[in-house]
Order: C-alpha cells, then sequence, then structure tokens
C-alpha cells in the first residue's frame, strides 16, 4: 500500500469526484488547535466551552448540593492546583452551526477517513447523529477509533514518510433516520475489478437479502461500471454503498485495500486470491441465524481484532522485524 493510496479514501478527495451519487455533506478544515486539543490526554476530559451555550448532554441532572463538594475556597491551597479553562472554538463552532442548520438541523460527523463509532454510546440518544458542535466534540473527543485518523493512518504504507496528514477535515453528512443498515454494502475492487461485496451489518440475519439478492449485485455492479470504475484513481480499493428503497445506489466511504479496512465476510487472504477472469463477482451475505458474527463490532479499529495476513496488524509487525533486524545489523557492525 501508498500513501497516495491512503490519501485517495480522505473524504475531503473523494467527495467532490463523487458529490451527485452520495449523502449531501459540507466539509471543513479543522484548525490545529482542535487537533491537539483531542489528543490531549494529559488533564481532565474537558468539552470545549460553547459560545451558543449549548450542551451536548442537555437532559443530565444538576445538583447543586453535590457540586458544593468540589467548589475551592478563596485562598485555600487547592486553588493553586486547579486546571486550566476549557477551550474554545467560536469561529468553527459559529461556522459548523451554520452548516448544520443548512443540512436540516441533524449530521453525522467524520474525520478524513474515519467516523467515531465507538463512542455512540456517550451521546444521549446512544448515536453518531449531532445536532451542534458540542455534541460533535463530545464523540470525538471519547473516541479511541479516530486515533487511526490522527496518529495511524500511514502505518501500513510501504513508502511511509508521514504520520499524520498536514490538514484535517470535519464532515459533516446529512442524518437520513431512515436509513437502513441492511442495505448497505462493502465492495472489494482488486487491479481496477469488482471482485466481492458483502453485507456491511454482519451481526444481523435480514432475510430481505436473500430475497434481493441477485437484484442487488446487478445494481451494484452497474453502479461500479457507470459512476466509480473511470473516477476513483486507485488500483485495489474498497468501497461501501447504501442502496435506498427507491433503488438509488449511494457512495458512502472509501477506504484502502487491506491494512485496517475491515473484510468483513471475507478474509483478506480470500480476497487476495478471487481470480475474477470470468467477470463473476463473489457477493457474500449473512443466510441464516448462525452465521451471523456477533464479535466483528465494526464500531472498533479493525486492527484490535484482525491478525491475519495482510491486515494492519501483520503490517505492522512486519515493518517492525524488519527494523529490528536492521538495527541488530548495525549494533553488530558497531
Amino acid at each position: 500500500m501508498k500513501e497516495e493510496e491512503v490519501n485517495q479514501c480522505q473524504i475531503q478527495e473523494w467527495y467532490p469526484k463523487f458529490k451527485s451519487v452520495s449523502i449531501k455533506t459540507l466539509i471543513h478544515q479543522l484548525p490545529e488547535s482542535f487537533i491537539q486539543y483531542l489528543l490531549d490526554d494529559s488533564g481532565p476530559f474537558l468539552l470545549p466551552d460553547s459560545v451558543l451555550n449549548e450542551d451536548a448532554l442537555p437532559n443530565r441532572i444538576h445538583n447543586p448540593n453535590e457540586e458544593e463538594d468540589f467548589e475551592v475556597s478563596e485562598g485555600s491551597d487547592d486553588e493553586a492546583e486547579e486546571g486550566s479553562p476549557p477551550p474554545s472554538f467560536p469561529e468553527l463552532e459559529l461556522k459548523i452551526k451554520e452548516s448544520i442548520e443548512s443540512l436540516g438541523g441533524a449530521i453525522f460527523p467524520k474525520l478524513n477517513w474515519s467516523a467515531p463509532k465507538d463512542s455512540a454510546w456517550i451521546s444521549t440518544a446512544g448515536t453518531l447523529r449531532c445536532t451542534s458542535f458540542s455534541e460533535i466534540a463530545l464523540l470525538f473527543r471519547a473516541s479511541d477509533s479516530l486515533v487511526h485518523d490522527l496518529c495511524h493512518a500511514y502505518d501500513s504504507c510501504d513508502d511511509k514518510s508521514l504520520t499524520r496528514p498536514q490538514n484535517f477535515f470535519l464532515a459533516l453528512q446529512k442524518w437520513y433516520p431512515s436509513l437502513q443498515p441492511d442495505m448497505e454494502f462493502r465492495c472489494f475492487i482488486r487491479d481496477q475489478k469488482l471482485i466481492g461485496i458483502s453485507q456491511r451489518e454482519v451481526t444481523t440475519f435480514y432475510p430481505l437479502l436473500l430475497e434481493k439478492k441477485n437484484d442487488l449485485l446487478l445494481m451494484i455492479l452497474a453502479f461500479f461500471n457507470n459512476h466509480v470504475r473511470a473516477k476513483f484513481e486507485s488500483e485495489n480499493y474498497t468501497f461501501d454503498v447504501y442502496i435506498t428503497r427507491d433503488e438509488r445506489v449511494k457512495v458512502v466511504d472509501f477506504n484502502p485495500w487491506g491494512a485496517f479496512t475491515l473484510p468483513l465476510l471475507f478474509t483478506w487472504d480470500e480476497l487476495e486470491h478471487i481470480h475474477n477472469e470470468a467477470n463473476d463477482v463473489e457477493f457474500r451475505i449473512v443466510e441464516d441465524h448462525c452465521a451471523v458474527r456477533p464479535g466483528l463490532k465494526t464500531a472498533v479499529p479493525f486492527d484490535y481484532l484482525d491478525t491475519s495476513a495482510g491486515s494492519g496488524w501483520d503490517q505492522f509487525l512486519r515493518n517492525a522485524d524488519d527494523e529490528l533486524s536492521r538495527q541488530s545489523m548495525e549494533a553488530g557492525t558497531c
């Protein structure tokens, strides 16, 4: 995998090319001060001060009697140990508020590559639906999976020269409450050919997919040939699509081939050995209740789960072994 292949999967790179066949999205470049805020784990968990007085947890109960226990008396020894005040990003907050309103009042947030799916539990609704900058900041600050974007996006690259992208972007995708998880699929492209498709939500059996499998395959294949093949420049990659109730196909995301991308109902070793000389596409769905994969949660980085050949951990360990061998050889010549 090359750095350029990873860069092409950033949403600010691919969305302008696929805007007409994707979910409506507005993108903001993030100030470096906000990135440092996300990375800072030296102090308490603080949310930014809101210039709009918006609370990420509006339903929490404030008990003044309990809060008195944490008050610091004026002139006490503890006063000097008080932490710095919460950060504030007023210009960014106002821009995001305007964008959220233009997208209907609710959005789905993500960084260059990833969404904070592992922190959905902390929101008041238990989803990634956000209506304010404060809610976005809460999800991002609580997310471990976003550390991939912030620090490890290039770890599996053969030509790694970067530790992080020069700039980070916040993508605000219009929130659609009616989206059905059974209609999202991951497509695997090798040598610019569609070789495999997997059901995206593999923890559930959806009987409807059995009935519509052939029709879905034809829709996705036609979409790839008509809208994706000539526009996306990488040879090997994956992309996710969503099929609407009126059978329109929408691009949801692009991801690099291998490394930290989930192969879902495949393994990367299987995908590397699929031969598509006859243009046959292997389409895998969960075909009964016994075939669900309850342990495969897509809300955490796949590098925590997968150690198979071609995975992110496999490549990382190979690179580590090569570096250790190099250092040992250098030490031997001293």
